[in-house]
């Protein structure tokens, strides 16, 4: 993992250097200075830096380690400093380095990121209360940690080593969970209706109010299958009945580049699609994913453009939602990029408003309400300014139109969930709400 961390100035000087592992020497330092700062070519260890004004955050490895993983921690640490100074400047750093360290020494161990939730840490490492703290006061945090070290305090080492993002003694009156699965739909459709790309941006936001340290788990569909960002299924398997499923099967729901939030128990998720996990306190986001197989799109958008002559062309929409009738779409937006050539518009609709906005170049089909099983047509004749060219057969220069919607109790990958439990030692009675909500991505179909 992270061989070492350097903090370095913008004229390349080390403001805090700590090493994690042997095999590596504070020299090393010189190198980053040397070769990356004075824009040299680097060939053998590497650096993973960012940077914050004048400052330059970097981690040094010498193993193949995961560079994304790498990057999130220095972006994290970043915005821990940020959260214990409220700024990060060369000064700062140089008054407070004693502190940097002792940051250091809870958030890397041996190289591998712990903890990073501020709210956890100032109970061990106080911030200091304004810029003009003591050193005094840096020792006394010190001793605090000590003294916690050696006592190995409970409520405040395990929870951090144990269940660092939640605090112990939360009370509620009324017990509640929000579980919303939030997809955005991308696709984009030629002119000939064939569908170029199609992916569904997923994540499930969760809000709980929940009294205690409570159990939470729930599952998802019966049919579940896993791949990964190259592509091969890693895993598919049947919690239902006992067996793999072939890659794409019919009905089954296909994820892509799964990530949790370090809540879950990623044990019981590999075995039985179970996922479990005792949750922070209010509003996180649990799991997020990709989607790109057995895709269920909520709309179908036919345009047909033709010329009318004497400058006039004429485009007929037909907008048909594939949902069940019991649903209604909210916010419904169709919008049609125009040529700048483009001075009128007039429109015939069988639902919706439509207009012309002469600043965006744009026609403009909105719905508030589009209920399912529907289809709605809209006419549009455009006239164009004389002598201009027409825009008929130069489809690679138009922008596609583009759809944006709402649509509650729908998921377009098919992921459903299958329960949803919470225990608690006390056994109080929770209330539980899921919501599934797709919304329009980057939806688009070429005219």
């Amino acid at each position: 993992m992270i061989n070492a961390l350097f903090l370095f100035n913008s004229r390349g000087d080390v403001l805090v250097g700590r090493l994690f592992k042997d095999g590596i020497k504070r020299n090393i330092s010189d190198i980053f200075r040397i070769q990356v700062i004075s824009n040299l070519d680097v060939r053998s260890t590497t650096f993973l830096h960012i940077k914050h004004g004048n400052l330059w955050i970097v981690a040094v490895t010498r193993s193949n380690t995961d560079a994304a993983v790498i990057f999130e921690f220095l972006y994290s640490f970043e915005n821990l400093l940020l959260q214990y100074f409220g700024a990060l400047t060369e000064e700062l750093i140089t008054d407070y380095f004693s502190i940097i360290y002792d940051i250091l020494d809870e958030v890397l161990e041996f190289g591998y990121p712990q903890t990073m939730d501020f709210s956890t840490l100032k109970q061990i490492i106080p911030p200091p209360e304004n810029l003009a703290m003591t050193n005094a006061n840096n020792i006394a945090g010190l001793q605090k940690r000590t003294t916690l070290r050696k006592q190995g305090s409970i409520s405040q080492l395990n929870l951090v080593s144990e269940i660092p993002w939640r605090k112990p003694g939360i009370k509620y009156r009324k017990n509640e969970i929000y579980l919303d699965i939030y997809e955005k739909v991308n696709v984009l459709i030629s002119q000939d209706g064939r569908i170029v790309k199609s992916y569904i941006d997923g994540f499930i936001d969760m809000n709980t109010h929940l009294s205690g340290m409570p159990l939470c788990k729930f599952g998802l569909n019966d049919s579940l299958s896993l791949t990964g960002s190259g592509g091969g299924a890693l895993d598919g398997y049947d919690v239902k009945n006992k067996k793999a499923i072939p890659n794409a099967a019919a009905g089954s729901v296909i994820l892509e580049d799964c990530k949790f939030h370090q809540c879950v128990e990623l044990d019981r998720f590999d075995s039985d699609r179970v996922i479990q996990f005792i949750p922070p306190d209010g509003q996180f986001e649990l799991m997020h994913y990709r989607a790109s197989e057995n895709i269920n799109l909520p709309f179908k958008l036919t345009p047909m453009l033709s010329e009318t002559g004497n400058g006039t062309m004429e485009l007929r929409l037909n907008l048909k939602s594939l949902f069940p009738a019991k649903l209604t779409a909210t916010d419904v937006i169709v919008r049609v990029p125009m040529s700048s050539n483009t001075i009128d518009v007039d429109f015939a609709s069988s639902g919706g408003k439509a207009k012309f906005s002469a600043e965006e170049k744009a026609i403009l089909w909105k719905f508030s309400k589009f209920a399912g099983l529907t289809e709605h047509t809209l006419t549009a004749t455009i006239t164009q300014a004389k002598n201009s060219s027409s825009w008929l057969n130069v489809s690679h220069s138009k922008p596609p139109i583009t759809l944006n919607f709402e649509l509650l109790m729908f998921s377009s990958s098919g992921i459903v969930v299958r329960f949803l439990k919470v225990s608690e030692k006390s056994k109080y009675t929770t209330v539980k709400w899921v919501r599934y909500i797709s919304q329009g991505g980057s939806y688009g179909v070429r005219y």
